[in-house]
């Protein structure tokens, strides 16, 4: 059997966590008669830093073509980032802002969320 893997190492611990992954699915390859092919996909912290989003269209095009993906950590450097920085008015963002827009708390941020990743990966979480 061939399959293509789209591989998102992402930040932090991940990369090492991936290459050993890679490794044992290899290793699964060589004995049970199995061929992975790899497709690096950027997403979280080193997508930032590579293009400025934390994942883009192309990534999900490409996570979506892959037969498989093996996802490592996501999140990036916090101190480094400006996709972390507060806004200097003191205001907030990320789920808190999203739930103050809505009226709710975390709970309606996370909603809100769900609902974004749903209707951009096309599929129901």
């Amino acid at each position: 059997m061939e399959c293509r893997i789209g591989v998102i190492s992402g930040d932090g611990i991940g990369p090492e966590i991936i290459a050993e992954a890679k490794k044992v699915l290899n290793k699964i390859g060589e004995t049970c008669g199995h061929t992975f092919h790899y497709e690096d996909i950027l997403m979280g912290g080193c997508s930032i830093d590579a293009t400025g989003e934390p994942l883009t269209e192309e990534a999900i095009a490409a996570a979506k073509a892959s037969d498989a993906v093996l996802m490592g950590s996501i999140g990036g450097n916090t101190s480094t980032s400006p996709w972390y920085r507060l806004p200097q008015d003191g205001g907030s963002c990320g789920a808190a802002a999203f739930g103050k827009e809505t009226g709710g708390g975390a709970s309606s941020a996370a909603q809100i969320l769900k609902s974004l990743c749903e209707s951009a990966a096309g599929i129901s979480l």
